[in-house]
């Protein structure tokens, strides 16, 4: 299986790429890769990966307004509370964006970007639950 990147002057696709199937040096499957999500799980992912940016902002604007956590992770709930919205919403752009990927085959880099920030925030998360400190 070959590729092949064409770059064409269509305005809906960054990149237009020819697959090669049958391995007999033709291209005949042309798949585009687009900057923003068309399908709806993909929407979803940009969205959730939004949601996490928007409470881990409001998680530093309670930090910088004179919020301590306590000896408990769950002793300011005014600092828990959107540090977990934002962890699940971080991990379901992840899962939202494998099922956009897989599934409904979205080829939106905005969709691979939010799916590799979403993975790496599930490593964070479960590093923090494996090897706490």
């Amino acid at each position: 299986m070959g590729f092949a990147f064409i770059c064409k002057s269509d305005y809906h696709a960054v990149l237009s790429m020819s697959i090669d199937m049958n391995g007999n040096g033709r291209y005949n499957q042309s798949v585009k890769i687009h900057f923003l999500p068309k399908t709806k799980p993909g929407r979803w992912s940009i969205w959730l990966i939004l949601g996490f940016i928007l409470f881990y902002a409001v998680f530093f604007v309670f930090v910088a307004a004179g919020q301590r956590g306590g000896d408990t992770f769950f002793s300011n709930l005014y600092l828990t509370v959107p540090v977990v919205i934002a962890a699940l919403s971080g991990i379901s752009a992840f899962f939202v964006g494998i099922i956009g990927v897989i599934k409904d085959r979205e080829r939106s880099i905005l969709v691979y970007l939010t799916t590799i920030f979403g993975f790496c925030i599930l490593l964070f998360c479960l590093a923090e639950i494996v090897f706490p400190h």
